[in-house]
């Protein structure tokens, strides 16, 4: 439900819930990768000037989501699969490092929480409740990255997140990738239960590895597909 702005203001600044906003709409797929953003039409859904819309959209373009292109305006970014490689790549490394950092700090409440989560992926995972899964799956690697102790990871890697969210909105992930998924998570979580970082270090890297190539392996065989039905 779109915000009025005297919502917005009363609550925050304008800038930055509008950015939170937009946000939202783009990774809700409600704008598939490539769109051009229509800018009066966002002013007309939160009752505001096209200004700050403009203002919000130049901030993001940082972000990843977003690019601005000269005499067109904005546009959702497209990422190629040689690009979204690339992001899995760093984002191997940054998971890897969260997984270490976290086994040698967790503190026993994280630990509880963490087992919480693992016990929700469980239940999801032994029904094919893809769905849920994948809302869990986000709380579960959100909770590892933010409570690595590491500020600046933690925001490069959900930054990353964003960006492959585009990819994947276009190049769904198969629900039978679910299961494979869901071993990982449970060497992840007993690494850093035993606070063994050399052991979290490769569960979490290899994770993200596994999971690129589950999903180029969905795209490669998407574009087969097609090709042999057209």
């Amino acid at each position: 439900m779109a915000l009025s702005a005297v919502e917005i203001l009363r609550s925050q600044s304008l800038p930055m819930v509008l950015e939170q906003e937009i946000e939202r709409v783009i990774l809700s797929g409600e704008f598939s990768p490539g769109d051009r953003i229509n800018e009066k039409e966002l002013a007309d859904r939160f009752g505001i000037s096209r200004g700050p819309i403009r203002e919000a959209l130049r901030s993001m373009d940082s972000s990843g989501l977003v690019e601005q292109v000269p005499n067109r305006g904005f546009f959702v970014r497209e990422l190629s699969a040689e690009q979204a490689c690339d992001v899995y790549d760093v984002r191997a490394a940054l998971f890897g490092l969260a997984g270490k950092l976290l086994a040698e700090r967790i503190t026993d409440e994280g630990i509880e929480k963490l087992k919480a989560l693992v016990a929700e992926m469980d239940a999801a995972n032994a029904v094919d409740d893809f769905e849920r899964y994948v809302k869990i799956n986000f709380r579960f690697h959100e909770f590892i990255v933010t409570n690595a102790g590491n500020p600046t990871l933690a925001q490069q890697y959900l930054g990353l997140v964003k960006q492959l969210r585009l990819y994947r909105t276009r190049n769904l992930m198969l629900s039978d990738s679910m299961h494979a998924s869901h071993l990982e998570h449970h060497a992840m979580a007993e690494a850093v239960i035993a606070r063994d970082p050399a052991k979290a270090l490769a569960a979490h890297t290899w994770h993200v590895e596994a999971s690129k190539e589950r999903l180029m392996a969905n795209v490669s065989n998407s574009i087969h597909h097609r090709e042999t039905h057209e």
